[in-house]
């Protein structure tokens, strides 16, 4: 179980690279995933491995929760900013998330689900479910918001 903070109190706090990407179909829709270690919605995407780019992360994330092929389009922005619960608890350790969140298109691919997912829908910003990330929360604001790159 982890659990999201806004409150730096672990002086051993790890900092995790990771990236999200915002998959839009339909003039509107985007791509979430339930996760199945929280029960949340929020992007796809995952931890940058070492020797990898944040673009192939973001690639191959993809791939691996969504079974879909996709072209990265753009950047929305690195979010990092602890004040929006980029601090999480783990039962063992306590890691301020990083992520470089990206747009992309679907090349190809059929949506299915990984271990990793509960569920994967589009979501009209309208219809969206109430119990999302709270990392995931200002990026996907963001996006709506038609912000271009967002350094925060």
């Amino acid at each position: 179980m982890k659990i999201y903070t806004n409150k730096l109190t672990d002086p051993n706090t790890q900092i995790r690279l990771g990236v999200g990407v915002i998959i839009a179909r339909n003039e509107g829709e985007i791509l979430l995933e339930k996760r199945s270690d929280n029960g949340l919605w929020g992007l796809p995407g995952g931890s940058v491995v070492p020797g990898e780019s944040v673009i192939n992360a973001a690639v191959r994330e993809v791939k691996e929760e969504t079974n879909l092929d996709i072209c990265i389009t753009g950047m929305l922005g690195v979010y990092s900013d602890p004040a929006d619960s980029r601090i999480v608890r783990y039962p063992d350790n306590v890691v301020h998330l990083v992520d470089c969140i990206f747009k992309a298109k679907i090349i190809s691919g059929k949506l299915q689900m990984s271990h990793e997912s509960l569920d994967l829908r589009f979501f009209f910003q309208k219809y969206f479910p109430v119990d999302i990330a709270p990392p995931a929360i200002q990026v996907i604001q963001d996006y709506f918001e038609g912000k271009s790159v967002v350094f925060c």
